[in-house]
């Protein structure tokens, strides 16, 4: 149980019906209806009766609803306490991203950071775009850079880039530059289960397949694997965009489909603006602006790459 699922909660308690909550809280009601299900399954009780006109709340409900709502008004005093404590001459900055973009990323804006930013430190907590986005509504991180959120969610969502996914396999399997949907069912992969997800959907309307045999949720295990020279996976570009490697990464585009990802740089929605947070937004546009002339998001410019 967590504060977004009794704010669900109460919100469908004083709506009086999952349709009308969905609409105000602006959710998805599938979404919506999932949630509380997973309440009422983390609770092991029944909060809510449903009729033709609504919903009422059971004899649990009416208990968890009066609790709820101390529990909300409470977390919302403590946040703005914090707020009001919060010294943006000398606040910290807590940075989210993904392990296909922290090692592109991080190391440069980190660095900038330090000489520019007077007072302000920056924190980076790595992470996929699940995880990312759930750290985010609890206040884990101030920030995260996620690919291809979800739409619903209570968040401020920047677009930064879109970047291409490729299939990358060691030069010794020999396969094309350009490989054809039908190829790319019979090659061998190895991938995570976000990047799988992303490609399976972008595949989907065009017939594509997939053939994976392993799911393994570590970016730096799939590229040592895949540099060993016996598998090949599905990642952005800019996982493989390294000196050293050149020789011996193959980067092949699939025909028929554009297999892309979306960056987005999410943020909670909040009353005030905090400006070292705004400042180091600015940073991060700026070092995407650097990388991709460098061509690190794209299939062309493997030979620019800088470490």
């Amino acid at each position: 149980m967590n504060l977004r699922a009794l704010r669900y909660f109460v919100a469908i308690a004083d709506a009086g019906s999952l349709t009308a909550a969905a609409a105000a809280i602006s959710i998805a009601q599938p979404a919506l209806t999932r949630q509380l299900r997973e309440l009422e399954a983390d609770l092991g009780v029944q909060l809510l009766h449903r009729t033709p006109r609504g919903v009422l709340l059971t004899q649990a409900g009416v208990t968890l609803y009066e609790s709820a709502q101390r529990m909300l008004a409470e977390a919302a005093r403590v946040r703005e306490h914090l707020a009001r404590r919060q010294d943006n001459s000398s606040a910290t900055v807590v940075l989210g991203a993904s392990p296909t973009l922290a090692r592109v990323l991080l190391p440069n804006l980190f660095e900038s950071c330090q000489r520019s930013l007077a007072g302000v430190k920056l924190r980076a907590r790595e992470a996929f775009t699940p995880a990312l986005l759930d750290w985010l509504e609890r206040g884990m991180v101030d920030m995260a850079i996620v690919t291809n959120p979800e739409a619903g969610r209570p968040l401020s969502l920047h677009p930064l880039l879109g970047e291409p996914l490729a299939l990358v396999s060691h030069v010794s399997l020999k396969l094309d530059p350009v490989i054809t949907i039908s190829q790319l069912a019979r090659i061998p992969l190895l991938m995570t289960s976000l990047h799988r997800s992303i490609v399976e959907r972008q595949l989907l309307p065009v017939g594509g397949q997939l053939m994976v045999q392993a799911e393994i949720d570590s970016v730096d295990s799939i590229r040592e694997l895949v540099q060993q020279g016996q598998w090949a996976t599905i990642m952005p570009v800019s996982v493989f965009k390294e000196p050293h490697t050149a020789k011996t990464i193959q980067m092949s585009e699939i025909s028929g489909v554009q297999l892309n990802r979306l960056l987005v740089l999410a943020t909670r929605v909040e009353r005030q603006d905090n400006s070292a947070q705004h400042v180091v937004r600015e940073m991060i546009e700026s070092e995407f602006a650097r990388l991709s002339r460098q061509g690190v998001f794209s299939f062309a410019g493997s030979d620019k790459v800088r470490p």
